[in-house]
Formats: structure tokens, sequence, C-alpha cells
């Protein structure tokens, strides 16, 4: 009988903890206490370890033509699944930077991308003694076109605002776990993409930890 329960949190730039970015030369990195994983972990409890892999950039399956190929998620999960298991959950955050102009994706096709990222997660036998670990997909909040990446994302906003949707519906048709994360947080104004402090808190102490409650981790 294991006593930790083990999370691992797979995101991008918002699960790293990247700041909002006045300029393309960004402003670093919020400490390690304020990123959402660790304000959930720490609500959580010492019996819970809460793993935080956020890359900046990271996609769900695209090899980014600008900052290179190991940003495709679907690339460097399957060492991830292997390198922290056991796992008994695996939170998916990703979505957000396939909405940048250069990759032409839809809500539904970046909802199908998550698809199959689940079902990578369900078959690495990832979970303990090789069960599937649950699996929670948290859909971004919706993106504003403004500042230093506004270009980059020309044409996402309004495509972000079908993601949730998207989302769920791929996670029913899965029976894997949802949150939306937009009914609590909302991108910074600052570059339209990050969260400020106080959202990485939000996001943190209330969503995600009520969904992982309600998954049956009593």
């Amino acid at each position: 009988h294991r006593m930790t329960r083990t999370i691992l949190c797979f995101g991008d730039s918002n699960t790293h903890g990247t700041r909002p970015m006045p300029s393309l030369d960004g402003a670093g990195r919020f400490g390690h206490e304020a990123r959402w994983p660790s304000v959930m972990g720490k609500a959580l409890g010492p019996e819970f370890e809460v793993i935080t892999e956020g890359h900046p950039g990271r996609t769900t399956v695209h090899d980014d033509p600008t900052t290179g190929e190991y940003r495709s998620g679907v690339r460097v999960l399957p060492a991830l699944l292997e390198s922290h298991k056991p796992l008994d959950m695996v939170i998916l955050k990703l979505g957000t930077n396939d909405l940048k102009n250069c990759f032409h994706v839809s809500a539904t096709d970046i909802a199908f991308f998550l698809d199959r990222l689940v079902r990578m997660i369900r078959a690495a036998g990832a979970g303990p003694d090789g069960t599937e670990p649950k699996v929670l997909v948290v859909a971004p909040p919706p993106i504003l076109e403004v500042g230093c990446l506004a270009e980059m994302f020309a044409g996402g906003a309004a495509k972000s605002h079908g993601l949730a949707a998207a989302i769920q519906a791929m996670t029913t048709r899965l029976n894997a776990g949802f949150f939306d994360a937009g009914r609590v947080i909302a991108v910074s104004p600052v570059d339209g993409i990050h969260y400020e402090a106080e959202a990485q808190v939000q996001l943190g102490r209330n969503a995600v930890l009520g969904a992982l409650l309600i998954r049956g981790f009593n």
C-alpha cells in the first residue's frame, strides 16, 4: 500500500510559471511556490507528490518550426511517463500554443490532438502496478491578441473561445476528467497568453484541486 500519490502536471509555459511578457525578452518565471502545481500540491498535503512538467512553447503534437521539435508534447510524453512512474494521475494542460498562427488548426483539431495524448497516457501502463493513471484534461482559458505576442497568435483568440467545449466533448467520449480553467481564471492583459500571479494561485487552489477530489482521491 503506497502512501504517496503522484501527480504529473504536463503543460506549457503556464505550467512552467512563465510571467506575463511586456516584450519578447520575457519577464522570467514565478518562484516555485507561486506556480499552480506547487499551490495545488501544498493544498493537497504531504501525502501527494506533484511533479511540475511545464515547457514554454510546448504544443500537443507539433514540431515548432521556430523553437524546436522537442516542444512537441507527443514526442516527450512517453519518456516522461516512464521516468516518473508510477503515476496516480496525469493532468494534461495544453492547447494554447496550438493556437499560434503558424499551425493553422481549429479548436476541434486541438481536441483531437489532446485525445491522442490521453490515449498515449492510458496505453503506457504508467500507473501503479502497470495500471492506467487517472487523466484530467484542463482546458486553458481563452487568449487575447495583445502586446508582444499578438502577431504570433493572430486569429487565435476567436478559435480559443471554442476550445473548452471541444475539449469537454473529447473527455466525455473518452471518459476522462475535465476542468475548464476559464471558469476561474483569465489571461493577463499584458500579453494575452500568460497568467498573473493571482491566477496561478487561483488555478492551483480551487480549480484543479476541486477536480482532483471529484476524481476519487479520498
